[in-house]
């Protein structure tokens, strides 16, 4: 089964936990706000298997 994910940018504090788990899934805007690389933050590219370890460290690890 195939997983996706979004960033919540009104809620993001920009601490960088996600693009430090998992940097070929998050980048930053010129603020410091996390958003997904794959399909520019619209949750509609599915996120390749081989992340889903690194996938599941930056939810582990994001605050909000």
């Amino acid at each position: 089964m195939a997983k996706y994910t979004i960033v919540d940018m009104d809620t993001c504090i920009a601490c960088g936990a996600c693009g430090a788990a998992a940097p070929d899934i998050y980048d930053y805007d010129d603020e410091g706000i996390a958003y997904v690389i794959l399909d520019d933050n619209e949750g509609t590219a599915p996120v390749p298997e081989e992340l889903y370890e690194d996938l599941e460290d930056a939810d582990e690890g994001c605050p909000t």
